[in-house]
């Protein structure tokens, strides 16, 4: 698998102090299937999670989210970059990297992190650039997007 650009840096004015932050950090740089029915001490029962694909609310969902990337995806991890904490919300930027039809992948993207009362997180979105972290690598897909993005740039 590719290595990561670079090593995690904290932007934060406490580093690593923050448990919550320290436990979704922890979490995802550790991520296994196996991990995926602990999910409660990450998120709280009515989390939601939204990213380029998926839009889901509660536990049992973004269980299933995790799941299917574990069943249709080899060997996918995250490499956490740059964490960013003030008060209840928290910015990420990570590396995710995977195999998938004999290929090496990585995908660039930041998460937007909302902390509940109870130290778990209550709202996750992920921001990536689905056209230019996926579809411009696709062979056919991927000409046309190149293509309209040139033209876009004209």
């Amino acid at each position: 698998m590719p290595t990561s650009h670079r090593p995690r840096t904290v932007l934060s004015t406490r580093p690593h102090s923050d448990p919550r932050v320290e436990r979704v950090l922890q979490f995802y740089e550790n991520l296994q299937a196996s991990d995926l029915s602990t999910l409660d001490r990450v998120y709280d029962e009515q989390s939601s999670f939204k990213d380029p694909f998926n839009e889901v609310q509660g536990i049992p969902a973004i269980r299933h989210i995790f799941a299917h990337m574990f069943e249709a995806l080899q060997a996918p991890r995250f490499v956490m970059l740059d964490v960013m904490a003030e008060g209840d919300q928290c910015m990420l930027t990570w590396d995710f990297h995977f195999g998938r039809g004999g290929k090496l992948w990585l995908i660039h993207g930041a998460s937007h992190l909302r902390f509940g009362a109870d130290g778990r997180v209550s709202l996750h979105r992920d921001y990536w650039d689905a056209a230019e972290e996926l579809y411009e690598k696709l062979p056919v897909v991927g000409a046309l997007m190149r293509w309209l993005k040139r033209q876009a740039g004209s």
